[in-house]
C-alpha cells in the first residue's frame, strides 16, 4: 500500500513538473517574440536592456504572488491585482507572438520556395523580419493593453441599466406592465470604491420597479466580505411587491479550504443571513405568490444548480403544488440550469432569471446588434435574453467582478424587465 501511494504521488509530481516545464517554454517563446518585435523597431541598447529587466521582474513578481495564494483565505485584493497584471502583461505579448509566428511561417515557406525554385541559392534562406509586421503586431497588442487598463480603472464600475420588455400571451391581466429590477453577482469582497457602489444603488432605486430580485453571489467566499457594505445595500428602497433573492455558487464557500466542516457551515449560515440583513427574502427551493388585484404570479427560487458547479437546486421541490397553468418566474443563479432542466420542464416556467457568467467580464458588445465573449464557448446562454419552446431566460451580466479586477466590453448591469401581455409585434 505504501509503495502504491508513493508511486501515485511521484506520478502526480511528475505531471506537475511536466506542465510547469511546458508553461515555461510557452512563456519563453512569447517573451522571445515580444522582444524581437521591440528590437526590430528600437535599436537603443539601454531601452532593450531595460525592457528585459522589467519583463523579468514582472514575471518573477507574478510567479511569486501566485505561489503565495492561500487556499484557506481564497481570493484577496492581492490575487486580483496579480491576475490583472498577468493579463495586462501577457495578453498583448501573446498577440505579438501570434503575428510574428505567422510571419515566420510565411518566411519559412518563401525560403523553401526560393531555395528549390530559384537558381541562385546563395541568398539567405530566411528573409529578414519586416519592420511593418512588428509595427502591426505592437499596434494590435496596444488594443487589449489599453482595454485592460480601461477595464481596471473605469470599466468595472461603468454600470449600465438595461431594459427588456417581454411578451407573454398568458400573463395575468393585472401584471401587464409589471416591472422587475434584477441584480446579480455582487461579489462584495471585490469592491474598493464606496462612491461608485453608492452610485449603483442610486441607479437601482431610480428604476422605481414593482419588484426587485437578486440572483445570487453576494460574496466571493466569506460572509465578512459583505459587512462593510451592509449599510450601502440597505439603501435599496422597499419595492411594493417585495425584495427576493436566491443563492449563487460562491455563497456556499466551496472555493477555499476550511479548518473544519463546522466553520464552513457557520460561514454558510452567516451568508444566508446576509440576505436578510439587507432585507431580501431568500428563497431556498421554494416559491411564493405575488398578488396584484385578483391575479397572482408564482415566484420560484432554487438554490444553485450548475452543470459544472454545485447542484443544490431542487426544482421539483420548489414548484410543489404549482400547476402548469400558473404563471411562473424562476430565479436560478446558473443559466446552465435552464438549458439542462428548466426549459423543457413539464410545469412550464415562463421566465427564468439568472446571472453567474459575468459575460467573462471581457468581450465586445454593440447593444441590439452584436455581442461576443469567450463566455459563449462555455455557456449557451451567457448574456441577455434567450427564448426556446416559448420560454425565456434572461442572463444578467453581473453587478460586481471577480478574479480579473475589471470589465472590458461587458459592463456591470442593472436589469429592468417589463412584463407585457400579448404577442410581440415584429
Amino acid at each position: 500500500m505504501f509503495t502504491l501511494s508513493l508511486v501515485v504521488n511521484l506520478s502526480k509530481i511528475s505531471i506537475m513538473i511536466f506542465r510547469l516545464v511546458i508553461l515555461c517554454i510557452i512563456l519563453f517563446v512569447i517573451e522571445l517574440y515580444a522582444f524581437q518585435a521591440l528590437r526590430t523597431l528600437i535599436k537603443l541598447k539601454v531601452i532593450l536592456i531595460t525592457y528585459q529587466i522589467v519583463s523579468l521582474l514582472l514575471f518573477a513578481f507574478i510567479v511569486y504572488s501566485f505561489t503565495q495564494f492561500d487556499r484557506s483565505v481564497g481570493q484577496t485584493k492581492q490575487t486580483m491585482f496579480t491576475m490583472g497584471l498577468l493579463l495586462l502583461v501577457y495578453v498583448p505579448k501573446i498577440i505579438i507572438a501570434v503575428v510574428l509566428l505567422g510571419e515566420d511561417i510565411f518566411r519559412v515557406v518563401m525560403g523553401g520556395v526560393n531555395y528549390f525554385i530559384e537558381s541562385d541559392n546563395t541568398a539567405d534562406f530566411l528573409n529578414s523580419r519586416r519592420k511593418f509586421v512588428s509595427q502591426l503586431a505592437i499596434g494590435l497588442a496596444a488594443i487589449p493593453f489599453l482595454s485592460l487598463i480601461y477595464g481596471i480603472t473605469i470599466g468595472k464600475y461603468n454600470y449600465k441599466v438595461i431594459k427588456q420588455r417581454i411578451f407573454f400571451p398568458d400573463l395575468p391581466e393585472a401584471f401587464d406592465g409589471f416591472t422587475i429590477t434584477q441584480i446579480s453577482d455582487v461579489h462584495s469582497g471585490s469592491f474598493d470604491n464606496p462612491e461608485k457602489i453608492n452610485y449603483a444603488i442610486d441607479l437601482v432605486n431610480a428604476q422605481n420597479s414593482d419588484l426587485i430580485l437578486f440572483t445570487g453571489d453576494i460574496v466571493n467566499t466569506h460572509a465578512k466580505e459583505m459587512h462593510p457594505w451592509l449599510d450601502t445595500f440597505n439603501r435599496i428602497q422597499n419595492h411594493q411587491y417585495g425584495k427576493f433573492a436566491v443563492l449563487g455558487n460562491h455563497d456556499y464557500g466551496e472555493y477555499v479550504t476550511w479548518p473544519s466542516e463546522m466553520e464552513k457551515e457557520e460561514n454558510f449560515k452567516a451568508i444566508k443571513n446576509l440576505y436578510g440583513e439587507i432585507d431580501f427574502k431568500l428563497l431556498l427551493n421554494e416559491h411564493t405568490f405575488i398578488q396584484k388585484g385578483n391575479d397572482r404570479i408564482a415566484l420560484v427560487g432554487v438554490e444553485n444548480w450548475g452543470n459544472n458547479f454545485k447542484k443544490a437546486g431542487d426544482l421539483n421541490k420548489a414548484a410543489q403544488q404549482l400547476n402548469k397553468e400558473d404563471f411562473k418566474i424562476l430565479m436560478s443563479h446558473d443559466p446552465s440550469h435552464w438549458e439542462y432542466e428548466v426549459k423543457q420542464h413539464e410545469k412550464h416556467f415562463h421566465l427564468t432569471l439568472s446571472g453567474h457568467t459575468h459575460g467573462m467580464q471581457f468581450g465586445i458588445e454593440i447593444p441590439g446588434y452584436f455581442k461576443w465573449s469567450l463566455a459563449q464557448f462555455v455557456y449557451k446562454q451567457w448574456a441577455g435574453l434567450y427564448e426556446e419552446f416559448g420560454r425565456f431566460v434572461y442572463v444578467n451580466r453581473g453587478f460586481g467582478f471577480h478574479a480579473y479586477p475589471g470589465r472590458v466590453g461587458i459592463m456591470p448591469e442593472i436589469t429592468v424587465i417589463e412584463l407585457k401581455k400579448g404577442e410581440k409585434v415584429a
